[in-house]
């Protein structure tokens, strides 16, 4: 009786050894190009709460710098299991091949498309004790006061650079770009007074508008947006500017296409409950899926898009 008790007992401490290794090895880890508590974040922490209540164990990593390269680097280079995600983006996907020398990733090489996920405009935000209350009167405040206005980014590559970069260049003013390692640090920044406006999404600003510390001076879209619905879009200001931020699913290269699937489904399923939607649209996010096929020929046209005007701005390129 002795034997088969140090037996069970034996059996028991193996399964314990090991129970910690196949958790990990069921972990599906999102991992996210910018600091915790920007906008991006906190749809992604929606997100994965949800795909967790589906069975699903899946993680939130954080990995912000050099307009999202450590992040596309890191998972390029992970297991192609489709345990590791990617959080990909216009920056991440397209625009980092104009703006560095060297890429340590090829986007068109390295990730397999998973799926879409969420959209939404880009605005201008500044303090509500700028001298000026939207874009028409920045426009003038620049023109008149050159080189006083620092404006702060999430990364070089990132839409909410670029849009602004070509709004200046089609007005004839400039100013000081100021780029962060996401949207929290630039919002605190700005908040801080060492920024003077900064380009965005809804998202992670919103708090602040509501607070009555920040407010939106432009919505680059064709509507204006429901969280703030008193906030003019560039267009009602006589601006032709519409710059809409995208986000998508990518894993390495070589994952199994049934991991793909699985996980595009997953997803999909997720972001079109109809509590769900709710919930993003209150931070400034709306939903978005596709099949990988879709995700494929959407970049592609974005791409084809952007990048050429952002060639033609003949931006310094940067040492990775």
């Amino acid at each position: 009786m002795s034997q088969r008790r140090h037996f069970l007992a034996g059996l028991l401490l193996g399964a314990c050894a090991l129970s910690p290794a196949l958790a990990q090895q069921n972990v599906t880890r999102i991992v996210v190009p910018f600091a915790a508590g920007g906008g991006t974040d906190q749809y992604c922490r929606i997100l994965a709460q949800e795909l967790n209540k589906q069975g699903m164990n899946v993680i939130i990593e954080n990995k912000p710098g050099a307009s999202g390269i450590l992040a596309a680097d890191y998972v390029a280079r992970s297991k192609p299991d489709g345990q590791t995600v990617l959080v990909s983006s216009l920056g991440t996907l397209a625009n980092n091949i104009a703006l560095y020398d060297k890429l340590p990733y090829d986007p068109a090489k390295d990730f397999a498309s998973v799926t879409q996920i969420a959209y939404q405009p880009s605005v201008i935000v500044g303090r509500t004790d700028l001298p000026y209350r939207n874009i028409k009167e920045m426009v003038a405040y620049a023109k008149a006061n050159p080189g006083k206005i620092n404006r702060g980014s999430p990364g070089a590559s990132i839409l909410t650079n670029l849009a602004p970069i070509a709004f200046e260049r089609a007005q004839g003013f400039s100013t000081t770009h100021i780029p962060f390692n996401g949207d929290a640090p630039a919002l605190q920044a700005l908040l801080g007074g060492q920024i003077d406006i900064h380009g965005t999404s809804i998202t992670g600003s919103l708090p602040y508008i509501k607070a009555g510390k920040l407010r939106v001076l432009g919505v680059m879209d064709d509507r204006r947006l429901p969280q703030v619905p008193d906030a003019p879009t560039f267009k009602e200001l006589g601006y032709d500017m519409v710059a809409t931020l995208w986000y998508s699913f990518s894993v390495p290269a070589g994952t199994p296409r049934a991991a793909i699937d699985r996980l595009n489904k997953a997803v999909n399923q997720v972001i079109a409950d109809p509590e769900f939607v709710a919930r993003a649209r209150a931070i400034g996010m709306e939903p978005r899926g596709s099949t990988p096929d879709e995700l494929d020929r959407f970049v592609k046209t974005e791409s084809e898009r952007w990048l050429p005007l952002l060639q033609s701005l003949n931006i310094p390129k940067q040492g990775t």
